[in-house]
């Protein structure tokens, strides 16, 4: 838990999984993908708490859950370590222009640094233009010169199946 500012950063517990969900939903809301929401508290809740392949940390301020954030490790074979890569990273949108994304994004890096991660890493939509000015605006560097490819749920049972 850190505070600064007023803006108190404090790690998602089991019984914050309903507001995780509400968050998952606004920001799929922002980004236009409401429909693709197929998140359930059960899901979550399991694959958080239980299993351990996520964690979550959100802004409080005056006792009220302003933003949040979604993370997990990865690795990297180049560099040899594990990396942090941001999920999402959501504030309300009445409560934007305050800090609170800010005081997110620097909580993780400071979660990187700590846990010796190589780097940090996360995928902004092409369109959002305020969030990438805020990313630039601290040194992320966009790497221009990769995809992102996907295999769905679909795809991976067909693949399965395929042998």
């Amino acid at each position: 838990m850190t505070n600064k500012d007023n803006i108190l950063i404090r790690k998602a517990e089991r019984l914050d999984v309903p507001l995780l969900l509400e968050f998952i939903r606004g920001i799929a809301r922002y980004e236009k993908m409401e429909n693709e929401v197929i998140a359930s508290p059960e899901v979550l809740e399991r694959e958080m708490f239980d299993e351990h392949r996520a964690e979550a940390v959100f802004a409080v301020v005056n006792g009220r859950k302003v933003g949040f954030a979604l993370y997990f490790y990865n690795f990297s074979t180049f560099i040899g370590h594990s990396g942090l890569y941001l999920e999402d990273l959501f504030v309300w949108p009445e409560e934007r222009g305050k800090g609170y994304g800010k005081a997110l994004l620097l909580h993780l890096v400071g979660i990187a640094h700590e846990h010796h991660c190589g780097r940090m890493e996360w995928t902004c939509l092409n369109w959002n233009q305020p969030s990438i000015d805020f990313y630039l605006s601290l040194g992320a560097v966009p790497m221009k010169e990769w995809t992102i490819y996907r295999l769905d749920t679909a795809a991976l049972e067909r693949l399965t199946r395929k042998g």
